[in-house]
């Protein structure tokens, strides 16, 4: 997914050098519509699983369109760390990115090229959401998903089943379910953030279930202020079951926090369903289950979560920008999906007329809860600034070492500070 508050950090750190290709925008965009030939394809998917799956998708990309592709494949942090001046250098005919706010980021720099061409032959593919996803700020679609996987509570069966648990749906049950698994000796909710982005998604869930999507997407885009008594409201109620997620989550990456849910000293962790299972040995995903956050306000029940989209876009610097859009014609297709899907195992396809048959019991879980919702947020690190996603980040951080009432307001106060110096 994202995986990086350092990539954010690089985004906002070039202004000069983004202002000056967003100049010559207009230029690249009718260079990347023109061309044929090979194609490379710059990718993140750097972990076996989803390097395989990618592998997958490029090969029957190949045999669709008769386009020869040469992935050129980064580790995640790297990746994204150096997005920005990949982007204005010489990067390749199509890279792996993020739906949001970080695509509309550099569509608006000119360094995206508009792909509405592209849209005019997939768009029957998709829902309306997912047509909004994918366009920038003017309107223009500048990204093909490929897919989206949600943000829950992850649990073992055997440990439910074992201690007599039952899923709580209200935020009085989920918190009493955390008292109970303590007092039997497990850690209620595994939690880690050493990688920053992580408690994001607690913060995120929060906001949606207290305030609504509405008010988080106005957070996000500083429409609402951080000083909000709402935001007070999160905080506070995350202070509530602090004292029962996994002590000095600052210094821990989700990986180990993921298997001590696995190894059965944790009895919940809320994170990305691609996330978890996908950090599972094989013979314990069968015991792998997830329940949608609970409810807190019933004015929103349970009706919104982080489902962030994950897919491609087109530099506007990238060469053969003609075979570029073969590729992406084909991946905006059902097919396209199923063929990544065959080895990803813990994401679910946005095509509508995607074949569902091959889905495990996570995907279909996945399927269904993200459906069930009113409407999703893509996460903190894709909905808002880049800048302002790392000081929130950083702010969370101190949050989690002291969750005084004192220091909310300080953390408040200081987002709402950084807020206004970011969007000006």
């Amino acid at each position: 997914m994202l995986k990086g508050i350092a990539g954010a950090a690089g985004l906002a750190a070039t202004p000069a050098l983004i202002a000056a290709c967003s100049s010559s925008g207009g230029g690249g965009a009718k260079k990347g519509s023109t061309g044929s030939g090979d194609i490379t394809f710059g990718s993140n998917y750097s972990d076996p699983s989803t390097k395989g799956a990618f592998a997958t998708l490029t090969q029957q990309a190949t045999s669709a369109t008769s386009v020869k592709i040469n992935v050129n494949t980064v580790d995640h942090n790297t990746f994204q760390n150096n997005i920005t001046s990949y982007l204005q250098g010489t990067p390749d005919s199509l890279c792996t990115w993020f739906a949001g706010y970080r695509m509309q980021y550099f569509a608006a720099q000119g360094l995206l090229a508009q792909i509405d061409d592209v849209w005019d032959k997939i768009g029957s593919n998709f829902n309306d959401a997912t047509k909004s996803l994918s366009k920038g700020l003017d309107g223009h679609y500048y990204f093909v998903p490929i897919y989206n996987y949600p943000w829950v509570v992850f649990y073992n069966k055997s440990t439910f089943s074992s201690k007599g648990y039952s899923v709580p749906t209200t935020w009085d049950q989920f918190t009493a379910l955390a008292q109970q698994m303590k007092k039997d000796g497990l850690i209620p909710i595994a939690f880690a953030d050493k990688d920053l982005w992580p408690a994001l998604g607690t913060f995120d869930i929060l906001n949606l279930r207290i305030n609504g999507y509405d008010f988080h997407m106005q957070l996000m885009q500083n429409k609402a202020q951080y000083t909000d008594p709402k935001v007070t409201e999160v905080f506070k109620h995350w202070a509530e079951i602090l004292p029962y997620c996994q002590s000095g989550a600052n210094g821990r990456i989700w990986q180990d926090a993921a298997k001590a849910l696995e190894n059965k000293q944790a009895g919940m962790m809320f994170q990305g369903s691609n996330q978890v299972a996908a950090n599972y040995s094989a013979a314990n995903l069968a015991d792998l289950d997830f329940f949608p956050y609970p409810a807190i306000n019933p004015d929103f029940g349970q009706d919104y979560m982080d489902a962030p989209a994950d897919g491609f876009i087109m530099p506007n610097k990238g060469k053969n920008g003609g075979s570029a859009k073969k590729v992406l014609e084909y991946i905006g297709t059902g097919p396209a999906e199923v063929a990544y899907l065959k080895t990803d195992k813990w994401d679910v396809g946005l095509a509508q007329n995607i074949d569902t048959s091959g889905y495990n019991a996570i995907q279909k879980k996945s399927a269904q809860a993200i459906a069930a919702c009113k409407n999703v947020a893509q996460f903190g690190d894709r909905d808002t600034d880049p800048a302002m996603a790392a000081a929130l980040e950083a702010l969370i951080q101190k949050f989690i070492d002291d969750p005084s009432d004192s220091n909310i307001s300080s953390i408040q106060k200081s987002a709402a500070d950084q807020a206004k110096t970011i969007f000006g």
